[in-house]
């Protein structure tokens, strides 16, 4: 008989150990979450993709991407990376606070390129995702052929 008392305080003993360490893997899932969303977000002021219109071969045009911190810590962009060699990104070197605004420079050298042009730009910043993408467009048509005569 004593040992089944004893079994029985083992198994409550169990029992409650295990809701307690589920609680605990509950609250460490609640804390990661909050954390989460503390997190500096970058929120960009226009969506989708930049169009900058029919360009002639040669042109260069810039944009400005407009982006606020909406996160509860400063936002650090550190680097940015673009899918060409004819885009060239500038962006704010400093931690943009909670709140604040500022912007990605985009420029883009449609020299040697023809046609539909779609360019991504990969921003990687301390915020959740780490990568966030920014992506254009252009047509680009040929220069004018000032070399043939009639």
């Amino acid at each position: 008989m004593h040992l089944n008392n004893w079994l029985a305080a083992v198994m409550i003993a169990g029992i409650s150990f295990g809701q307690f360490s589920c609680d605990n893997r509950k609250q460490g899932q609640a804390s990661k979450e909050t954390a989460s969303a503390k997190m500096p977000r970058i929120t960009f002021a226009e969506k989708g993709i930049h169009d900058f219109g029919t360009l002639t071969e040669g042109d260069t045009v810039e944009h400005n991407f407009a982006f606020t911190n909406t996160g509860e810590f400063p936002l650090i962009i550190n680097n940015i990376t673009a899918s060409c060699g004819c885009t060239t990104p500038d962006w704010p070197r400093e931690p943009v606070a909670p709140g604040s605004t500022s912007s990605v420079r985009v420029r883009f050298n449609s020299r040697g390129k023809m046609g539909e042009q779609n360019k991504t730009i990969t921003i990687f910043a301390n915020t959740e995702p780490a990568m966030t993408d920014l992506q254009f467009k252009a047509l680009v048509k040929p220069k004018a052929d000032t070399t043939k005569t009639s």
